[in-house]
């Protein structure tokens, strides 16, 4: 089929001497070439021609997917105006190829940057995740040993540590401090030859809190290897190039708690990244040991006030008497449970078990109050029921809000116990048969709440065995009261006899599988003679 004469004259134009197409970036068609090329409305708009080879495929009439238009008035390539006929103006004379992958390459430039600017982003977020989670994990902890090996562990996998070391002190009961440390990447072992770190002018910014340490190599620092007597790592120590420390310091006091000390064999391993990761895990911890160090006090604090209300049970003619006291192993914190063993006149013995309801110093201090208004009102002869009417009363009065379960009893020569129970577990008694009684349950009101508690008798002859207790020994998160109470006579009447402090500590471990989360008092009494049979 004959070629139009405006599109051969625009082929021609297009075509070099060697027959190969001209490269240009884009062109002005007359109307009749337009309409040739691009039969449309004639109002489309000019698009890039991308490459010579494609604007030979236009010129052979493969129009698909290119859109051209006339630009009236441009010059053409000399500036003189349109050429003759206004057939073709050639506007520019350019490599397209060229030009194209200059805007590839600087779209993918931009690309390039905008991704990177994500995966910036990206990373941060996953630092602040990472640390975040850390720090969730060990402000939710009050066991130091936990919270400072969590921390080494957590700290030295953040910062690619091939080993990392937590020194930190701790004061002991006498007020003397001491220094204890966590390992992490390396067994204890490395380090059992070795002192600890001193106040060297590499250790000494840690351990004064003045801030972080990293050298990309501690062996050529010029802090290192000046003291006697090793003047350096000591023979056997674990190579270390890359050294980074990070003080710990409380958010409230100020005080240097310790520090994380982290090394690596090859030089250059830590960066930036990695120091601002180690001084966040390092706030987080140095609340996580607040927190921890705060917890103990205050449980060290009511451990003590409650043993030293607890008295030794005084040797009794014909009584063979053990008591125990154990405080909670895993609960949050001591509770208010205690025992009380009271010669009364006439050879009569008074025996308490009590406890207040919540823990923690409030409660100890509680039990303290309780205690001595028992033994008070005991030791001047009032029957059990007056004694918990009045320690009742007394309570009401200067304690806000708490109640106290108490039974009380008092053996007297004539082989008889009378007894009263304010809101407590009920007594055991395995006669000299093996039979078992158990008595005084629901008799009355807890202390503080109740103002009568009736009395009764029972009968407790030569060979009679009596048991007291509280909760912890029969109830805990995990098992119902009434369970455990049926444990605790089935593992009573299984006892042999005579019944030593030995075999209490295995009823005690028999029952609560030595995880008690709550305290646990008892006072076993067994008649041995003085009462009449």
């Amino acid at each position: 089929m004959p070629r139009p004469a405006a599109l051969s004259s625009l082929a021609a134009l297009l075509t070099g001497p060697d027959g190969r197409p001209v490269p240009v970036e884009r062109v002005v068609l007359t109307a009749a070439q337009r309409s040739l090329l691009c039969p449309c409305d004639g109002a489309s708009p000019m698009v890039f021609v991308p490459d010579p080879d494609v604007l030979a495929a236009l010129v052979r009439g493969a129009t698909a997917g290119v859109v051209v238009t006339a630009e009236a008035g441009l010059a053409g390539d000399d500036g003189a105006g349109p050429p003759p006929g206004g057939a073709v103006a050639l506007v520019a004379r350019t490599d397209v190829g060229e030009g194209h992958r200059r805007v590839l390459e600087a779209f993918a430039a931009g690309t390039a940057a905008v991704q990177h600017t994500v995966d910036v982003l990206r990373a941060e977020a996953a630092v602040i995740d990472a640390l975040n989670s850390v720090g969730r994990r060990l402000t939710a902890q009050l066991d130091l040993d936990r919270v400072v090996q969590d921390a080494t562990d957590a700290a030295t996998t953040a910062v690619g540590a091939a080993f990392g070391a937590f020194f930190y002190n701790l004061v002991d009961q006498f007020g003397e401090s001491y220094t204890l440390y966590t390992l992490s990447g390396a067994p204890r072992e490395a380090f059992e030859r070795f002192p600890m770190p001193r106040n060297t002018a590499v250790f000494a910014p840690t351990f004064d809190g003045e801030g972080t340490v990293r050298s990309p190599d501690i062996t050529v620092d010029p802090r290192f290897g000046r003291n006697a007597p090793y003047h350096g790592m000591p023979e056997g120590h674990l190579p270390v190039r890359s050294y980074l420390a990070v003080p710990v310091i409380s958010p409230t006091s100020g005080e240097v708690l310790g520090g994380f000390f982290f090394g690596h064999p090859e030089p250059g391993r830590f960066t930036d990244r990695h120091e601002y990761l180690a001084e966040g895990i390092a706030g987080y911890s140095a609340i996580a040991l607040d927190n921890s160090r705060l917890f103990e006090r205050e449980r060290n604090l009511a451990r003590e006030l409650s043993r030293s209300m607890l008295p030794e049970a005084p040797p009794v003619a014909g009584l063979e008497i053990v008591t125990r006291y154990l405080p909670a192993a895993t609960g949050s914190k001591i509770g208010g449970d205690w025992f009380d063993v009271i010669p009364l006149p006439g050879d009569a013995t008074a025996f308490v078990i009590g406890d207040v309801v919540g823990h923690g110093v409030t409660a100890a201090t509680v039990m303290g109050q309780a205690r001595t208004a028992v033994r008070c009102y005991a030791v001047l002869g009032l029957p059990p029921s007056r004694v918990l009417h009045q320690t009742s009363a007394v309570l009401s009065a200067f304690t806000a809000s708490t109640f106290v379960t108490c039974f009380y009893a008092v053996h007297s020569a004539d082989g008889t116990l009378r007894y009263a129970n304010a809101g407590h577990l009920p007594a055991l008694l395995r006669h000299v048969d093996g039979t078992l009684t158990e008595f005084g349950e629901a008799l009355g009101q807890p202390l503080g709440v109740g103002a009568s508690f009736p009395e009764r008798t029972i009968r407790f002859g030569i060979g009679d065995e009596l048991l007291l207790y509280t909760d912890g020994l029969v109830e805990s998160r995990t098992r119902d009261l009434t369970v455990g109470m049926g444990w605790l006579r089935s593992a009573v009447a299984a006892l042999p006899r005579p019944v030593t402090a030995e075999l209490c500590d295995g009823l005690v471990a028999e029952l609560t599988g030595g995880a008690h989360d709550d305290d646990v008092a008892l006072i076993h009494v067994r008649n041995t003679g003085r009462g009449v049979a």
